[in-house]
């Protein structure tokens, strides 16, 4: 059986303490994976459902094949799996902020192990995926280069940041300097652990001609109640 608790790795970042832990969740008889930011739960193994639902939302609402994806925001790796899941995928760029949270999953110390750096469709970049949607772009060799899908999973929620260099990001200007890295009619998608924001939505629908919420309810093992996230979907014009 696991140790009861385990810390795999803690280091400083810029913005916070940064700590990879496992433990023993004795009731389910499962081992735990979590992610910690200060004080403040990043991830954790316990719920994927919503990441999951991300991953396999955008692609599915993208035309075409050979796709060209971004994701914003490692984590464990499940928004990428769902993805990389997608034969019509060609191209995945996974910005992460954090360097050590690429170097558990080159490493393989997480659940997925090195399933996403072995993956050759699959690159994993360290940037500020926020800076990267204000300036430009996601690929630092092809400036201006436009993707199929642009899929984000950072924050807590729009109005539940880490901290305040993404505030704008959410604002009808933030999201419409996003929209100029989409091809005509792709995708953005945002993950949020809260029930659907009307206000956020009412934002979207401002930058992008459609825009659409996906509530994503499971089971919280924890509470032994269903808990409901959401998934944003907006597609740009299609010119």
């Amino acid at each position: 059986m696991s140790a009861l608790f385990e810390e795999l790795d803690y280091c400083p970042t810029p913005i916070g303490a940064l700590s990879l832990r496992r433990r023993r969740d004795l009731r389910l008889g499962v081992d735990v994976w979590e992610i910690m930011l200060g004080q403040d739960f990043l991830m954790t193994s316990h719920f994927t459902a919503s990441e999951v639902a991300l991953g396999r939302l955008g692609v599915a609402a993208c035309y075409g094949e050979a796709l060209d994806v971004v994701v914003g925001g490692l984590g464990l790796g499940y928004t990428a799996e769902a993805v990389l899941a997608d034969i019509k995928v060609a191209d995945l760029r996974v910005v992460e902020y954090l360097s050590p949270v690429i170097e558990w999953h080159e490493t393989g110390i997480l659940p997925l192990g090195t399933k996403l750096s072995d993956d050759p469709r699959c690159h994993l970049t360290e940037g500020d995926f926020f800076a990267m949607a204000a300036g430009d772009g996601f690929d630092t060799d092809r400036p201006g280069r436009r993707f199929d899908a642009i899929l984000a999973d950072i924050d807590h929620a729009p109005d539940h940041l880490l901290d305040d260099r993404s505030d704008s990001f959410y604002r009808v200007d933030g999201l419409r300097a996003l929209k100029r890295h989409l091809k005509p009619g792709g995708i953005f998608g945002l993950w949020s652990d809260k029930v659907t924001d009307a206000r956020f939505l009412d934002r979207l629908n401002a930058a992008f001609p459609d825009a659409w919420a996906e509530p994503v309810t499971f089971d919280n093992p924890l509470t032994g109640k269903p808990f409901t996230q959401t998934v944003y979907l907006a597609r740009a014009e299609n010119e």
